[in-house]
C-alpha cells in the first residue's frame, strides 16, 4: 500500500534536483559539491497523504477536581516544504594570529538554503476536550516556518557540519547544530518517548497520565500513538526499498546553539530543547534522468518545560512537543495543501 502511495505520488516527476538559476550540468555539479549533505534538498516536497502526526501537551484549566492541569493535543497534517538555494558560497571572515610570525585570513565558508515550511491540519482531537474552537477546525494552518539551513564547509568545530535556523510565530527562534552522516540501506529510526520528564510515574494507568492513555489506548485516527511517536515513521521505512539514506541530526543543546522565546512562552510553557533528524532516502527506483526517487522523513523533538516535578526532583516537568512525517520530491513549482479550495469545515 505504501509503495503505490509513493509510486503515484512520484509518478509525474521527472527532476530530482532543483538549482533557482543555474544552466549548465558543471555548475549543477558544483553547486551539489558545495551543497554537500544539503544537496538533495532544493525545490519542493510535500507530505504523502495523512502522513503528517503532531502532538503536544498545553497548559489547561480542567475542573477544581481534576488531577490534571494540561491537556494533550493532537494533529494529523499536510505540509509542504520549499528549499531555495541562496547565492554562495557565503564567507565569514576570520584571521590566525599566531604567538609570532605571519597573520593568516581563515575565512569560514557556507553555503545556504532558504526554507519555508507550512502545515495544515486535517484531523484533530485533544484530551481532555476543549472547544471546537479552540482545537481550531479541519483545513485550518497551524505552523508557518522560515528558516535556513546551512553546511559549514570548512573551519568546522567538533566535526559540526550542519545548521539549521528557524523563526515560528508564536515568538521562538531557535539555531540548532549538527553533524551530517551516509548510511547504505535504511537507517535505524530510533523510538522516543512521548511521555513527560517529570511526571509523577511513567505508569500510564496513573491518573496524572489519563491524557496519553486515552491516546494510547484509542490511537489517533486509528493509526497515532502518541506514547510512541516514532513507529508510524519505523513502519513507513519497513516498506520502503530504500539503497541509500542521508542524514541531517541537529540539536540546540550543541555549543553555542539554542532557542530563544518570547516572555509569554518562557512564563507559560517555555520551548528549551530541540532534537531534529531528517532522514533524505534514496530508493531502487529511478526517474526519468536516471537518478533514484527520494522520499524524505523527519521526526522532531521539542522540550516544553512548564509545572513543577512531581517525581521528587526540582525543577519543572518537560513535556515532549513530537512531529512526525514523510515527504516526497515534487516538480509542481507550485503545489497545493490537501485543503487548498477546500472550506474551513
Amino acid at each position: 500500500m505504501f509503495n503505490k502511495e509513493i509510486e503515484s505520488a512520484l509518478s509525474k516527476n521527472t527532476n530530482r534536483r532543483v538549482y533557482d538559476n543555474i544552466q549548465s550540468v558543471a555548475n549543477v555539479e558544483d553547486t551539489e559539491k558545495l551543497l554537500g549533505p544539503l544537496k538533495q534538498l532544493p525545490g519542493n516536497w510535500k507530505s504523502l497523504p495523512g502522513r503528517g502526526w503532531n502532538m503536544i501537551a498545553l497548559p489547561f484549566a480542567t475542573n477544581p477536581d481534576s488531577p490534571i492541569n494540561y491537556r494533550l493535543l493532537v494533529n494529523q497534517y499536510d505540509e509542504l516544504l520549499n528549499f531555495s538555494q541562496i547565492d554562495g558560497p557565503v564567507p565569514n571572515r576570520g584571521i590566525s594570529l599566531p604567538p609570532s610570525g605571519t597573520s593568516v585570513d581563515t575565512d569560514q565558508k557556507l553555503m545556504a538554503l532558504d526554507y519555508v515550511q507550512t502545515i495544515n491540519q486535517i484531523a484533530v482531537d485533544d484530551f481532555p476536550r476543549s472547544s471546537d474552537e479552540t482545537r481550531g477546525p479541519v483545513c485550518a494552518p497551524i505552523h508557518h516556518e522560515p528558516g535556513l539551513w546551512l553546511h559549514i564547509i570548512n573551519e568546522n568545530t567538533a566535526n559540526i557540519d550542519i545548521a539549521r535556523l528557524g523563526t515560528v510565530p508564536h515568538g521562538d527562534s531557535l539555531l540548532a547544530l549538527g553533524i551530517s552522516d551516509e548510511v547504505n540501506g535504511k537507517p535505524t529510526i530510533p523510538d522516543i518517548s512521548g511521555l513527560p520528564i517529570g511526571a509523577p510515574s511513567t505508569d500510564l494507568s496513573h491518573p496524572y497520565l489519563a491524557p496519553y492513555n486515552h491516546f494510547n489506548i484509542n490511537l489517533f485516527e486509528g493509526l497515532f500513538d502518541p506514547v510512541h511517536p516514532n513507529k508510524l515513521l519505523q513502519d513507513a521505512l519497513n516498506a520502503m526499498p530504500v539503497v541509500r539514506s542521508t542524514i541531517l541530526h541537529v540539536d540546540t543543546t550543541l555549543q553555542n546553539a539554542g532557542i530563544v522565546n518570547i516572555p509569554f512562552i518562557v512564563k507559560q510553557a517555555n520551548a528549551t530543547e530541540m532534537k531534529f533528524t531528517m532522514w533524505i532516502h534514496e530508493l531502487e527506483e529511478t526517474d526519468d534522468n536516471d537518478k533514484p526517487l527520494l522520499v524524505m522523513q523527519y521526526s522532531q523533538l521539542v522540550f516544553l518545560d512548564f509545572f513543577d516535578r512531581r517525581d521528587g526532583q526540582s525543577g519543572l516537568i518537560r513535556w515532549p512537543h513530537v512531529s512526525i512525517n514523510t515527504l516526497v520530491h515534487t516538480d509542481q513549482q507550485d503545489p497545493a495543501h490537501q485543503c487548498d479550495n477546500q472550506p474551513l469545515e
